[in-house]
């Protein structure tokens, strides 16, 4: 099957992955550019991505938002496209996992807060 014909059926273009996944082109070609992603070209040159993509790119970016680094996001991708891992891999998950954790108990706490500031501020207007 020619790159042609594989865009007919599966493959989207890079236009159509940064709109599926709610982010820019230039945030999907530095996807490519730290080797997060791989691009298909078409005979004239376009970026052709597997439909999935979106989806991938969606993980992306919630990691990112986590405080994950490229770097580390490229050593979850193994985990990500084959569902199995190494110790150390399951250890850098495990870490990734509490720290995030600790992120959102943090982040609860605050919001706790902020509903007693608001609930007494309710009281005394």
């Amino acid at each position: 099957m020619s790159v042609t014909e594989a865009a007919a059926g599966r493959l989207i273009r890079i236009g159509e992955v940064a709109r599926g996944a709610g982010v820019s082109v230039r945030a999907v070609r530095y996807y490519e550019q730290q080797g997060l992603l791989v691009a298909e070209r078409s005979p004239s040159g376009q970026r052709l991505y597997r439909q999935d993509t979106v989806t991938l790119v969606r993980f992306f970016q919630q990691m990112f938002a986590a405080g994950l680094t490229s770097r580390r996001i490229a050593e979850l991708l193994p985990c990500w496209d084959t569902g199995h891992t190494d110790a150390e891999q399951r250890a850098m998950l495990r870490a990734e996992r509490d720290r995030i954790q600790a992120k959102v108990d943090d982040l609860q706490a605050a919001l706790d807060r902020l509903d007693e500031v608001i609930a007494i501020t309710d009281t005394h207007p």
